[in-house]
């Protein structure tokens, strides 16, 4: 065995993470959906250790139960549960941004204006794929302004529930407007942070944020409608 192989093997464990808690959060497995590692494993041509190992994280994050001969099933994740995790991650998205308003560099602003720049291009393209990227961007950008690596590792940390290109996923229940609302918003934070109003750019962020959750929420909402979850799938 080699030094690196644990390192390996945790990085294709949190890999095979990211995709189921994806495919909880998105519905693509529904509530009391039986998850094998094998499977997960040969759906990412990995071996089924660091997908048992993944499985078992997931099960401490609340995404999966373990029960006796059934193995691994997919928790009940609500709406209300994304509504909750949100109103905390709003919270410190605001904090961060508020910081940044007092720490950002010429050159950092620089950087906002280039991504806002080209997510504006992509809403009017309507290129949804390029707008979730920049978006992502964007809020990179401002938490490493703000300069509090512990609060951006809370935020990597929340931002699990938030599945990738969740707004550009088939059967998405997002409002069509979304486009048009993250240029917005994103503009109104942008102008918060270059003049340097702390508590206009944590109260933009902060309703940003929880917006989004509640688009996610909703989608959520509305695909548990009518699932009845001590079945298995």
């Amino acid at each position: 065995m080699t030094i690196g192989t644990p390192r390996v093997r945790q990085q294709l464990g949190e890999e095979a993470a990211v995709y189921v808690r994806e495919q909880i959060i998105s519905g693509a497995f529904a509530p009391g959906t039986r998850v094998r590692p094998e499977a997960i494993a040969g759906e990412l041509g990995i071996s089924p250790t660091p997908a048992r190992e993944a499985l078992k994280a997931l099960e401490v994050e609340g995404f999966l139960d373990l029960e006796p001969r059934r193995g691994f099933t997919v928790s009940k994740v609500t709406g209300d549960d994304i509504r909750d995790i949100f109103l905390v991650q709003s919270t410190v998205a605001g904090e961060l941004a508020s910081r940044a308003t007092e720490r950002v560099t010429a050159a950092q602003c620089a950087r906002l204006d280039e991504i806002h720049a080209s997510l504006v291009s992509a809403a009017e393209r309507h290129d949804l794929t390029s707008l979730e990227e920049l978006n992502h961007r964007f809020h990179r950008e401002i938490n490493l302004a703000a300069g509090a690596p512990k609060l951006g590792w809370v935020i990597q940390i929340l931002s699990r529930y938030t599945p990738q290109r969740f707004y550009t996923t088939k059967g998405c229940t997002c409002s069509e407007d979304w486009p048009a609302t993250t240029v917005n918003d994103h503009t109104e934070i942008l102008a918060a942070i270059r003049s340097r109003d702390s508590e206009r750019a944590r109260t933009t962020t902060l309703e940003h944020v929880q917006g989004a959750g509640e688009q996610l929420a909703r989608h959520i909402d509305a695909r548990l409608k009518g699932v009845d979850c001590s079945v298995a799938r």
